[in-house]
């Protein structure tokens, strides 16, 4: 029996402090004062506060390690600056290595990328830049020739091939793209995240065994299913929370994915007013082929989180949800008709949002969906109508950093001097910890022993503290995945 006691903690909004026992991975007892068991590890926590864990029900874990290991284009202001930036960066590199950047955010540049301007700027040396969404790739001649894509004047490329590109772009040794990971899993953990549900793009299962049996130990992991493989995950014996031989506890089965629409950054979000340049983006799965795909994951046992980013694209999911009789996630659920905000609750369906979203797209927003942002990233109006909320990153979208999540879905802004975006859709400090940490609340007997310690009340910090939350420790099942000193 392996014993551990966190002595002198609280729970936010406490003044007095207990004990909290954890038995074999375990909360099993909170106590106010009285006796230590023998035997026990007695870790004094000095009245810090205790809450749990924290999850990030959105990432994509592979490219957030390689985006960490890539040029930040975030920053730039328009394409040129892009390109004479990444030029100057990969100015001596080695040609026969594709220069990547990543982040860059061309939807609100006054200027449009051109092949010229890339090629200009990188000459022979293959370079792609990835957007800050995953949907669009600028390419230059020279990395178009090395991977056989045909690209128009503009040099872009979007959605799937887009996506096979970033696919073939993180093709490097297994032990580099393992060590990334894992560094940037231990990052997480230093924030308090416990677990992760994650949505690469490829056969998730084997890449996690690998992991795993390598050492890997951070956080739980959900790894998603994309259509493509459900006929082998379900003969496989997978459904959505089995957990997988060879995990170690640490590896289940996630989601059934489905992209049914593209993005706001590139105007592919499916929607039911047309963009101010025209067209109303794309709904790349059509409503009967959607339903014939949840009523398979239904029969299979498989959650399906369908990617919904436009207004229209959650209507025809929500229709989709309805019609084959089964429960979900929306993936995004970015922009949604007043009308459909209440349908969430009865239909079972959880909106897995991603808050960061809405101050990194308020300005594209306003610009493509003018005069009905107030139902963009609605994230009280959902609360409000029955809806369950998931918080999460979809990293590398936004960082892998879940206070920077409860910050913006508690204040819709960055403490900057542009103030709030659309305030009335700020949820409070309890509603997104709960929604951060699978509707848990509070630390309870029985619960498992994921736990994070903050220094700080995260129900009376003020915002901008709890923005940049100081973590103390975060434990899985009683051990310690980050100690900060105290363990």
């Amino acid at each position: 029996m392996n014993n551990i006691v966190l002595c002198s903690v609280r729970q936010p909004g406490e003044v007095t402090v207990s004990d909290l026992h954890i038995v074999d991975g375990v909360v099993a007892g909170i106590r106010a004062g009285g006796g230590i068991p023998g035997g026990s590890r007695v870790v004094s926590l000095d009245g810090r506060y205790v809450i749990p864990g924290l999850w990030d029900e959105h990432v994509h874990m592979t490219q957030w390690a390689l985006h960490s290991n890539r040029m930040d284009l975030s920053a730039a202001a328009s394409a040129r600056e892009a390109a004479t930036a990444v030029g100057r960066y990969f100015r001596n590199a080695d040609p026969s290595v594709t220069a990547v950047g990543v982040g860059f955010r061309d939807a609100s540049w006054p200027d449009v990328p051109t092949l010229e301007m890339l090629d200009a700027a990188t000459g022979n040396q293959p370079t792609a830049l990835i957007s800050h969404d995953l949907h669009c790739v600028w390419l230059n001649s020279a990395a178009a020739r090395r991977y056989g894509m045909e690209v128009d004047a503009g040099g872009l490329l979007r959605e799937e091939l887009a996506f096979a590109l970033t696919r073939e772009l993180g093709k490097l040794p297994d032990s580099v793209v393992d060590r990334w990971v894992r560094d940037a899993a231990d990052a997480a953990s230093a924030r308090g995240i416990v677990g992760v549900v994650d949505f690469e793009m490829t056969w998730n299962r084997d890449v996690w065994l690998r992991r795993i049996a390598g050492g890997f130990t951070s956080l739980r992991v959900e790894a998603g299913i994309y259509p493509e493989d459900l006929e082998r995950a379900h003969n496989d014996g997978m459904r959505t929370g089995l957990e997988l031989d060879g995990g170690k506890g640490l590896l289940r089965a996630g989601p059934l994915k489905v992209l049914i629409d593209g993005s706001l950054n590139t105007r592919t979000a499916f929607c039911v007013d047309p963009y101010p340049d025209g067209g109303y983006g794309l709904l790349t799965v059509s409503f009967d082929d959607l339903v014939s795909l949840l009523r398979r994951a239904r029969e299979y046992g498989f959650v399906p989180g369908v990617h919904a980013i436009g207004d229209g694209a959650n209507q025809v999911a929500l229709d989709a949800f309805e019609r084959a009789g089964i429960g979900g996630r929306i993936e995004h659920a970015q922009f949604v008709r007043t009308e459909d905000l209440a349908r969430f609750g009865p239909l079972g369906v959880t909106a897995s949002v991603q808050p960061v979203h809405a101050l990194d797209d308020r300005d594209a927003a306003e610009s493509n969906w003018g005069g009905r942002t107030q139902r963009a990233f609605p994230l009280r109006s959902l609360l409000d109508a029955g809806a369950t909320l998931a918080l999460g990153s979809d990293a590398p979208v936004a960082p892998l950093d879940p206070w920077a999540a409860l910050s913006a879905a508690t204040t819709r802004s960055r403490q900057d001097t542009r103030g709030p975006w659309h305030p009335q859709e700020c949820i409070s400090r309890g509603q997104a910890l709960a929604a951060s940490a699978r509707g848990r609340s509070r630390i309870r007997v029985g619960d498992p022993a994921d736990l994070v310690v903050l220094d700080t009340d995260p129900l009376a910090a003020p915002d901008s503290e709890f923005a940049a939350m100081p973590v103390a420790a975060t434990l899985l099942a009683g051990r310690f995945t980050y100690d900060g000193g105290l363990a």
